[in-house]
């Protein structure tokens, strides 16, 4: 099936949710409004519909494969690299100085949207260079800058992060990894690194390694690990100072994963050291690694939660071809004499419907914390970007966490909608639930940006940061209500529950996370599924109002009137779940843990 790019529903969250006008008015920003937007929007359309769209289902097919340590991607992914990268793709968000664009995160995310809903196992691999490049802009030396990021956001090498060791998943105070320092400030690194994306392959001519490691004698735990860039090939210099690639480095892929999903994306077992010890160059100070990693790694919980949005797109396109396609049964209520397609069907109409509802909502969650990102760190204006720095972090684990996890519910009514025919790879619309299931589950499970929610972003200040940033939905209730048509009334009555019913978790969890600390965590998750389903909810409010005021000028009728159809039916069936999901976490806890292990 083709993918056809939703650049108009993109450019509208743009436009009215993001506030592009207001980031384009931020320094250095000047050049990137509305209409640049829609050109590289439509430019990047392009690309993705035409050359790596086209890859996804030959990727499923035809995995990367592994024959004497070298890996070789599917047919036409080495091809779609270079162009990709020739395009100027890789650089997009990243600052001129080092040969990127420079455009706002703003723009740069629906980007990555498109990218991800055209091929995701190709996405991944550009996906984490732009961890690696966030974690030496920020923390490495002019000289690993010098170095390695100009290569880097060309495209011409990639990037990986190194964190997980056999022993050490999600616990990082047990890698074992260790750097011996050498005499000319250099490291040796030994160890093994699992579950590496694009930890070896043929689409650049290097690979540079970001890879946390403990130095000799470093304190036990997480304050004891260090980061190190280490490269595929050495890098040097020739006579004109040109960056040139030297001998192989001691670092090999001595295995690739088999997976249920994104199976042409090739994740790699990395042994370091087998040879005499791997050469790596410390990035900042020893013993603030995980600091560092957790650069990338927020980085890449933001592209992931993005992935989840571009997953569920792709299948939603793909099951509303088919219900329009697959004829089946007559109407209910007798409207045509005979079988119909079976999007005629009110059940079928109801899963495209929370299919359609759950992507727009959470790529309208996603563009709200795209521009405060852009604010964060580019307003002239210190006390706006401690403000955006703090509604962005807040926002992280929920745009991680809950479009994941829509995705999953998403990609599922994909097959459902397909009947039988969903059940039989041909169809494809089983690769999408595949790939779809590692989203919940890399970069942190649901539980650890849960954990996060709960810990950092709720408990450390008493709830004070979250029940602010709660409270903005307040503005959004008020011009609801100023509204006062039949949907902005039915959509004010929702979100006004669901809010209070957010802040009775918030409190709860505020007021009882170090006396009880087992019933906070019996909720987390639901606290992170009602978070996102609030602030989802409440940015498809604010779409109503936008869609209204657009059809009220007469402008673009029929894509408005489904702006508004689709933002009642949020309303109307997933903020509606919010106070039940509010009385299982604050009344629900007991029973989550009361069972005796034994009967288990």
């Amino acid at each position: 099936m083709t993918y056809k790019a939703p650049v108009k529903d993109m450019l509208f969250a743009i436009k009215h949710i993001a506030n592009i006008d207001a980031v384009s008015q931020i320094p250095g920003f000047e050049e990137a409004g509305y209409d640049t937007a829609q050109a590289v929007l439509e430019e990047c359309a392009k690309f993705n519909e035409g050359v790596l769209s086209p890859l996804n289902w030959e990727g499923d097919k035809n995995p990367s494969t592994l024959k004497d340590g070298k890996v070789t991607t599917t047919p036409g992914f080495k091809e779609a690299y270079q162009q990709y990268a020739e395009g100027g793709w890789v650089g997009l968000q990243h600052p001129v100085e080092w040969g990127g664009q420079g455009l706002p995160k703003t723009i740069g995310a629906f980007c990555g949207e498109m990218i991800q809903s055209a091929n995701m196992s190709f996405a991944l691999c550009p996906l984490l260079s732009d961890g690696a490049i966030e974690a030496l802009l920020t923390a490495g030396s002019d000289e690993l800058k010098a170095t390695y990021l100009e290569n880097l956001v060309s495209g011409k090498w990639t990037g990986t992060m190194n964190l997980t060791e056999p022993q050490a998943g999600s616990d990082l105070a047990l890698v074992r990894t260790r750097a011996e320092p050498l005499p000319d400030g250099t490291y040796k690194v030994f160890g093994t690194k699992i579950y590496i994306t694009y930890g070896e392959h043929d689409m650049a001519e290097n690979i540079v390694h970001l890879v946390l490691a403990r130095v000799q004698g470093a304190p036990e735990g997480v304050k004891g690990i260090s980061l190190f860039v280490v490269p595929k090939f050495m890098v040097g210099k020739d006579g004109k100072g040109n960056t040139v690639l030297g001998a192989r480095n001691d670092v090999h892929c001595v295995s690739i994963e088999h997976k249920m999903g994104i199976k042409a994306s090739p994740t790699a077992v990395l042994q370091y050291g087998d040879n005499g010890g791997a050469i790596g160059y410390l990035v900042g100070q020893e013993n603030r690694g995980l600091e560092y990693m957790f650069i990338m790694m927020n980085a890449a919980r933001y592209g992931v939660g993005v992935q989840g949005i571009a997953i569920a797109e792709r299948a939603y396109q793909k099951a509303v071809q088919y219900a329009k396609d697959r004829v089946q049964s007559r109407p209910v209520d007798g409207s045509m004499p005979g079988s119909a397609a079976i999007i005629h069907h009110p059940d079928v109409k109801r899963m495209l419907m929370t299919m359609r509802a759950y992507t727009e909502g959470c790529r309208a969650m996603a563009a709200g914390a795209a521009a405060a990102f852009d604010a964060a760190h580019h307003h002239p204006d210190a006390d706006v970007r401690k403000q955006n720095a703090a509604f962005y972090e807040f926002m992280v684990p929920l745009v991680k966490g809950y479009s994941t996890e829509m995705s999953l519910e998403v990609t599922s009514l994909g097959v459902q909608v397909h009947g039988g025919m969903g059940f039989i790879e041909e169809t494809g619309a089983a690769q999408y639930y595949r790939d779809a299931k590692i989203l919940t589950i890399y970069e942190g499970t649901t539980a650890i940006q849960a954990n996060d929610l709960v810990g950092r972003k709720t408990a450390r200040d008493g709830g004070q940061m979250a029940k602010g940033i709660v409270s903005q939905i307040e503005a959004t209730e008020k011009a609801l209500a100023a509204h006062d048509s039949v949907h902005a009334r039915a959509v004010l009555k929702r979100l006004t529950a669901a809010r209070l019913a957010l802040i009775d978790v918030i409190e709860f969890v505020a007021g009882n996370t170090k006396a009880s600390p087992n019933a906070v965590f019996a909720g987390s998750v639901p606290y992170l599924m009602l978070a996102g389903n609030v602030f989802a909810g409440w940015q498809l409010a604010r779409s109503l109002l936008a869609a209204e005021d657009e059809l009220a000028a007469g402008n673009d009728v029929d894509f408005m009137k489904a702006k508004i159809t689709t933002a009642r039916f949020y309303a109307d069936h997933m903020l509606s779940k919010a106070p039940g999901v509010r009385d299982s976490i604050v009344e629900g806890a007991e029973s989550v843990t009361a069972l005796a292990l034994e009967a288990f």
